[in-house]
């Protein structure tokens, strides 16, 4: 049987139709480096889900935890390209990149996390964020987890103990000028090494929030937690500036809402998990050191002025920061 004329004419608007449906349908990525647990996970769980129903399910984000579009250096080439639209970042990793945030960093400047997230509104973070235009990315907020604290093999009960130590820590200038400064020697590896080299010996501590604590079970390998309290642990979250270019305004205006109402629930989320997780790590056996924190905070001291005199960013945030 063949087709009349305005058969044919139907067939083809409908094939047209679902072609135009299909091209205006995006599949976009989202990439981080922590495991599906962690509160930067639920956040972009939920930048996902909120961005999927806001465009009308035009935007699709799946999300990849645990580095599995690369690590981040990679993932940002990937996002530099288009190839990646969104990721979260740790401000660790970024500060490689653009120095200022090494601010997040100083040691001792947080009393705790929602101290931490009052900060993301202080006009020197914000202007952080506008510096990584440069870099190809488009900063559009932040997501916390929790202060970062020691575990370790053995109990560490003051800054001493941490003398001639091998302590996983975050490739970042002011990561190893604190553990330095520590008398312990700093050591770069992704969170997957971790466990393995507390059980052969090749790490003594490891520099950790508690939500990749009780994700990976590191006090499994190392059991003694010392609620040093020393840094806060943001991320940074971006868009591709390359992607972004190609959006509407009102596209722009709707992904730069899904976003912030997510960062503002994250915040909610990683003063909450800091209590919750504390208790899961004691109740599956971490055990808590009474320790001398002030012999920390002497430390940390000498590496907060350094950096605040270097960089005038660093210490507008500072100024700014600490009487939050």
């Amino acid at each position: 049987m063949h087709a009349t004329p305005s058969l044919r004419t139907l067939i083809s608007g409908v094939v047209l139709s679902t072609l135009a449906v299909g091209a205006q349908s995006q599949s976009l990525k989202l990439g981080h480096i922590v495991p599906p647990t962690h509160v930067w996970h639920k956040v972009a769980l939920q930048i996902s889900a909120d961005l999927e129903k806001a465009s009308g399910g035009k935007m699709k984000i799946a999300v990849s935890p645990l580095q599995k579009l690369g690590n981040e250096g990679q993932m940002i080439n990937l996002m530099q390209a288009g190839a990646q639209q969104f990721g979260i970042f740790t401000v660790g990793f970024m500060s490689n990149r653009e120095e200022s945030f090494q601010a997040w960093s100083l040691p001792y400047v947080f009393k705790d996390v929602a101290h931490a997230s009052r900060a993301a509104n202080t006009p020197a973070a914000k202007e952080m964020l506008k510096r990584l235009d440069k870099h190809g990315l488009i900063g559009m907020g932040y997501a916390f987890a929790g202060q970062r604290h020691v575990l370790s093999v053995q109990p560490v009960a003051s800054a001493k103990d941490l003398a001639n130590k091998k302590v996983r820590s975050f490739p970042s200038p002011v990561y190893n000028d604190w553990w330095t400064a520590s008398g312990a020697a700093p050591t770069a590896m992704p969170l997957s090494e971790v466990a393995p080299s507390l059980t052969t010996k090749l790490l003594d501590a490891v520099d950790v929030d508690l939500d990749a604590l009780v994700g990976l079970k590191f006090h499994q390998q190392a059991p003694n937690l010392t609620l040093t309290n020393h840094m806060a642990f943001p991320s940074v979250i971006v868009v591709s500036k390359k992607w972004w270019s190609t959006r509407s305004p009102a596209e722009r205006d709707m992904i730069t809402k899904v976003i912030a109402n997510a960062e503002k629930a994250g915040y909610q989320m990683a003063v909450q998990a800091e209590a919750d997780n504390l208790a899961k790590a004691k109740a599956d056996g971490a055990k808590v050191v009474n320790a001398d924190i002030q012999s920390f905070q002497a430390v940390g001291a000498k590496v907060r002025d350094k950096y605040t005199a270097k960089n005038p960013l660093i210490k507008a945030f500072y100024d700014q920061a600490k009487g939050l």
